[in-house]
């Protein structure tokens, strides 16, 4: 009878390894598609494929989102000012906000979320959308965008997006590096640190 309790411990161990391996190694090899294109706020066209070789942390929004996703953008923008003393921000890194709302949340729409936040339009915070005219295809390619890091988001009905909760940290070829909590949550200095081990 020990040796079937020893047995089953061993086996449900292993599952555990395996199941967390498996996440481990998901994240790890994560990496945008090549072929996603977005609509910038000044409506020009933002090639992944074609992005600078820099670090890049991506934040997931809405505009509509009335706690978590702005404080997680103050944040970031008081992350930005702390790189920027370093000198390494835009020069190494880059910030790119993608919403997730692209039907209400156009280029213009966007503009002033980004003005909001008097976020500097420098070209070294990307904040990105659909086109008007490919609306289907880029939410679909933002969705796609979302899942490379298990992203997760819906609209329930009332216009409230129910959303994960993480920032992404990639390398210089667009590969996943690590995740940060949002909002209350998001530590700027622990995200500093974690950006100037990367560069």
């Amino acid at each position: 009878m020990k040796k079937v309790y020893i047995i089953s411990a061993i086996i449900v161990i292993l599952g555990i390894a395996a199941g967390i391996s498996f996440f481990i190694i998901r994240d790890m090899t994560a990496k945008i598609p090549d072929h996603i294109t977005l609509l910038t706020d000044d409506e020009k066209l933002y090639d992944f494929a074609e992005s600078d070789k820099k670090l890049k942390l991506v934040e997931f929004i809405y505009t509509h989102c009335p706690d978590i996703c702005p404080t997680t953008t103050q944040r970031m923008n008081l992350l930005k000012g702390d790189l920027s003393k370093e000198g390494v921000f835009g020069e190494k890194v880059q910030f790119i906000t993608v919403t997730i709302d692209p039907y209400r949340d156009t280029a213009e729409v966007l503009r002033k979320y980004r003005n909001t936040f008097e976020i500097e339009n420098d070209g070294d915070w990307v904040f990105l959308t659909a086109e008007p005219d490919k609306l289907k295809k880029d939410q679909s390619e933002i969705q796609e965008l979302a899942n490379t890091f298990q992203f997760q988001y819906r609209d329930p009905g009332d216009g409230f997006y129910v959303h994960s909760t993480f920032v992404y940290l990639l390398d210089e070829d667009n590969k996943f590096i690590k995740k940060f909590p949002m909002g209350e949550d998001f530590d700027k200095n622990d995200v500093f640190n974690k950006i100037m081990k990367q560069i």
